[in-house]
Order: structure tokens, then sequence, then C-alpha cells
């Protein structure tokens, strides 16, 4: 994309901190710590508002101007995990209430969301559902001006750390879309536990956890959109989900491929620059095809979306491109520096076991070519034949 004055002004107050928040991530992501420090320097920059209203304390930005300032994000901070909550934070709980809420929510949460002095996550995935989600087992009754929610969600993003959490519950019958309902839950609520922080592979400093929902209160005023609406919110969500998160890998694919050349151009061997020998050219070759092709991929996909297009094969095919070349990319980068590239010292064997979650989480790449192939037609029922 062209950049504006504009635009390039917001994402160079960002990438000018990048020094600081990102300092220390080797030894964070060792010891599976979130960065207060850098949720606290990102905040001061006015990034977790960008795309929110300017009454609610937002900058008013456009998608388009959002991911190019996220991308500025993931190439400045190679604390991927940060990155992840961030995205999480703005996306999952800022999105809907933006669209979504009504304008009481919107005025007693949104300003804290776009401070970053309350941190927001989203409850949906379940133990024993996984992306089926029309087959949720968390439930909301109705009772009197309350709802009472009960069941389990597993793999809350930002979960440990979240003051309000986005949950999703059955309100009416299995395998209904319109039995789906959105509820803004704080999680200092009676009867709400989280589980203690899971250990996982990757983005190891963005806390994960279970969500445990017993008998838990939530007033009807925190209904987001309407009753029965969660399946419109949740895909309006998911979108820019993908988006958000997805750029932001752009943006430390650049990075990636930045160091990769450097040192390229820098080291030798047998009397030249690795650089120079083909096999390795063309590897870097390669990674700067993925970058260029999962950024046009996003942003292209960003414009339809905000003129109102359906792309619903279009975000399918931007994540799955865009995960999986994350994930090529970083295991170029090992490869390009070898045994360098092996040790925990410089980071890169991180970057590879970080990139892997992007093929799970907002749906996996078996999820996504399943979706595409319903969408151009390859799955339909066979009308059984009269004898």
């Amino acid at each position: 994309m062209r950049a504006t004055e504009q635009q390039r002004e917001l994402r160079a107050g960002i990438q000018a901190i990048g020094p600081a928040i990102e300092a220390g991530h080797i030894a964070r992501d060792h010891s599976g710590t979130f960065s207060e420090t850098g949720w606290k320097l990102l905040a001061e920059t006015g990034l977790f508002g960008l795309p929110f209203d300017e009454e609610s304390g937002g900058l008013g930005q456009d998608l388009v101007t959002t991911l190019y300032v996220l991308e500025g994000l993931g190439e400045s901070c190679r604390d991927g995990g940060l990155n992840f909550s961030v995205s999480t934070h703005m996306v999952s709980a800022g999105v809907p209430l933006q669209r979504f809420g009504s304008a009481g929510l919107k005025a007693r949460y949104l300003p804290g969301i776009c401070a970053g002095t309350t941190i927001g996550a989203h409850a949906i995935t379940e133990p024993e559902g996984g992306s089926d989600i029309m087959r949720m087992r968390t439930t909301a009754v109705a009772d009197g001006d309350d709802f009472i929610l009960n069941g389990t969600k597993a793999f809350v993003s930002n979960g440990p750390i979240a003051d309000v959490i986005v949950v999703y519950a059955r309100t009416g019958k299995p395998e209904n879309p319109a039995g789906l309902t959105a509820f803004l839950v704080e999680t200092d609520s009676p009867g709400l536990t989280r589980g203690n922080p899971i250990e996982k592979m990757g983005l190891r400093t963005s806390p994960l956890c279970e969500l445990f929902l017993d008998d838990v209160r939530v007033p009807r005023r925190n209904v987001i959109g309407s009753v029965g609406a969660g399946f419109l919110v949740l895909d309006h969500v998911m979108k820019r989900e993908i988006l958000c998160s997805f750029v932001i890998n752009v943006g430390e694919m650049r990075n990636r491929l930045e160091r990769c050349v450097e040192y390229a151009r820098t080291r030798t061997q047998f009397g030249a620059h690795i650089g120079s020998y083909q096999s390795l050219a063309n590897k870097i070759v390669e990674m700067k095809i993925d970058v260029e092709t999962s950024a046009k991929w996003i942003f292209d996909t960003a414009e339809k979306l905000a003129e109102g297009e359906d792309v619903s094969i279009d975000i399918a095919i931007t994540k799955l491109i865009t995960s999986e070349a994350n994930v090529r990319t970083a295991l170029s980068a090992i490869q390009v520096f070898g045994g360098y590239g092996y040790t925990a010292e410089y980071g890169l064997e991180k970057e590879l076991r970080n990139a892997v979650a992007g093929t799970i989480y907002s749906g996996t790449t078996e999820i996504q070519k399943q979706r595409i192939s319903t969408l151009i037609g390859l799955h339909r029922a066979v009308k059984p034949t009269k004898a």
C-alpha cells in the first residue's frame, strides 16, 4: 500500500519505542512472563485506541490505517507474545463493543480499553468443541434483568490478565446460528474462576488459561448487540482478528527478512559472503516473496472489507497464506543463520515456535481449506434418487 504522511507518522511513533518494548524478550519467553512495562509504553502511544471513536478516547482511524500501524509494531518488536496480546485486546473486546455495544456499554468500558487500563479478552473455544462453535455447551439462561452463565472455556488468550472478557454462550437451541449471544463479563464476577496460566510451545509471553463459569450472573445490559446475535458479532470480530493478528506477523516477517539479508551480506564462508551462494540467496528471495504476498492479501482484503464486499473466501485464503508463510520464513531464517539460528540466544527458534501457533488459532489451516472448498461449491448434499 502507499501510505499517507499521517499513517507514516503513526507507525513511526510505534517503531520509535521498539527497542524499549522488546528489551529482554528472549528472557521473558524463557520464563513465560508478560511484559507489563511494554504494555504501558504502548498504551502511552495511543496504539490501543487506533480504530475506536474519538469520543471513547480512540484515534478514529480506519481499518487500513490500523493494519499499517500494527504491521509496524510487528516489525519493531520481537516480543511476539506481547504483540499477540495487543491484537487480542483490541479486537476481541474493543471491536465488538465499538460495533455492537449499547451507548451505555461503550461509555463504561471502551475508554479503558482504548487507554489500555482495562485489558480485554474473549472466550469462545470449549474443551470438547474446538472450532465447532455451533455445538457450544456454555449456556446463558435469562433470570429477570440478568443472565446466568454456566460452562467452561479453553485457550483464553489474555485470560490471566484480563479485566473484561467477551463470553459467547448459548441462549437458544444447539446448531441454531441465532442461538448464540455475546456477553461482556467482568473477571471479578462471583462464580467466574480462571485456571492457572497454561505453559505452551510458543507465544509464551502472552498468557493463556481456561475459564470456568459457575452460575455467573451478568446484567442484561452487558449483552453485546442483542440476544441471539452472537454469531453475527463473532463473524464481525473474526474477520478483523485475522487481519490484525496476521498483519503483525507480516511485520515480524519483514524484521526477520532484514536480519537474514544483513547476515548473508556480512557472514563469510570459503572466502565469500554466504549471500553470494545461489542456494542460500534463493531461500532469502523466497522469504521476500512470502512477505510481500502475505502483505498484499491482507491489505487487499482489508480494502474490500472496508468497502462492504463479501470477503469470506479472501479472509480464509489470507489466513492460510500468511500463517504458512510465517512458519516457512521462520524455518528459513534458522537455516540462514545455521548453528547460531538454532541457539536460543538469537531468538530465531522462538520465532519458529511462535509461528506454528498461527496455523492453529483463529481456525486451523485445515479448517480454512475446508471453508474455501465449501465456499467454492465442492461440498453439496447428494439428493437421494428415487427407486
